[in-house]
């Protein structure tokens, strides 16, 4: 037919075409597809040809003879067939998939059957391997370990009033945003308060700036970070700057936020790690944090205002520093690694 004379790539309706398409196995950059098919011809199947695109161009042209470069065209192995490395596949990223069974000719063309149905898939977030695979990218940049003693968080003053005026005056936990690494499992499922601890190098004290707004809460270390909690390490990012940002969780021992970190992030050990420590010397406790990346520190649970203190700060609201919903830099090489991004 034309096809066969456009492209070089027959079609013949005697090879059977693939259906009943399941996806499995998904992870952050790999899955494992399986079809039925007709039996008829089923011996002259030399090759699978698929064709995989990002949700959004779910309608482009469908393999023509120009594309074959781009699209997987994979032996006959038996089913199911684990699909890696073949694209940068992205983590919790909106696939559709479309499969031909193709017989390979004398001459190097390939008769064709037509392409099955269309199946969407989401692939998975990072891994705890993957996480911990950033976790080491992280340790190495950390830098010396500051002291430390209070956690603080910034915000306009109507939002203190909000808490005080609709919450019984507790901060109330809200779900994390997209910012930070696209495959974090943190990003739109977990819960919790963000709070800061870096303190400037020469007063040890926090930085009298803020992108988040002109009032600062401070809480004393040892109420939110002790032996009854538990830390986790949740990402590692840069967003197009020379420095680098780690998110930490804090989560109460048995809590639904330290249920949730169990599943999915590695766990610090809180007295020796390269980011936030907690120990006691002579009986009181020492708080350090690393020098040489920015900590968001999420904490899992309500915080209520009384437990610290609401004051204004003096230096000036650089926005240029707000994280919210930032995009990872995907070519930074200090805090990437080698899956998709």
């Amino acid at each position: 037919g034309n096809k066969s004379q456009d492209s070089g790539i027959a079609e013949m309706e005697e090879l059977p075409v693939p259906h009943n398409i399941k996806i499995s196995n998904i992870t952050c950059d790999s899955f494992k597809i399986s079809w039925d098919m007709d039996s008829k011809s089923k011996d002259r199947i030399t090759h699978y040809f698929i064709d995989l695109n990002k949700k959004e161009n779910k309608n482009s042209n469908k393999f023509k003879h120009k594309d074959v470069p781009t699209k997987l065209v994979a032996k006959a192995v038996p089913l199911p067939m684990t699909v890696r490395g073949h694209w940068f596949l992205s983590p919790r990223t909106e696939y559709t998939v479309a499969v031909q069974t193709a017989s390979k000719q004398v001459d190097g063309d390939y008769v064709v059957s037509e392409w099955s149905e269309i199946i969407e898939f989401c692939t998975a977030d990072y891994s705890k391997v993957h996480l911990t695979q950033l976790l080491e990218k992280a340790e190495v940049i950390a830098g010396r370990m500051l002291k430390m003693s209070v956690f603080y968080r910034n915000q306009h003053k109507e939002y203190f009033d909000y808490i005080r005026e609709h919450h019984g005056n507790a901060m109330q936990p809200s779900v994390k945003d997209n910012s930070g690494s696209h495959g974090s499992p943190i990003s739109g499922k977990l819960e919790g308060i963000f709070f800061s601890c870096n303190t400037e190098f020469n007063t040890g004290k926090p930085p009298q700036d803020s992108p988040y707004g002109r009032y600062r809460y401070e809480i004393a270390a040892e109420k939110l970070f002790n032996p009854n909690t538990n830390l986790y390490f949740g990402d590692f990012y840069c967003m197009y700057t020379a420095y680098h940002y780690v998110i930490l969780v804090i989560a109460p021992v048995g809590s639904p936020g330290d249920e949730f970190c169990k599943q999915r992030l590695p766990q610090l050990n809180i007295k020796d790690n390269k980011f936030l420590t907690c120990d006691e010397e002579d009986g009181v406790m020492v708080y350090h944090h690393a020098q040489d990346v920015i900590l968001e520190v999420i904490y899992t649970d309500p915080v209520d205002l009384s437990l610290g203190t609401v004051a204004e700060i003096t230096g000036h609201q650089l926005m240029s520093l707000s994280t919210a919903n930032a995009k990872k830099d995907p070519s930074c090489k200090t805090c990437n690694i080698s899956v998709g991004r």
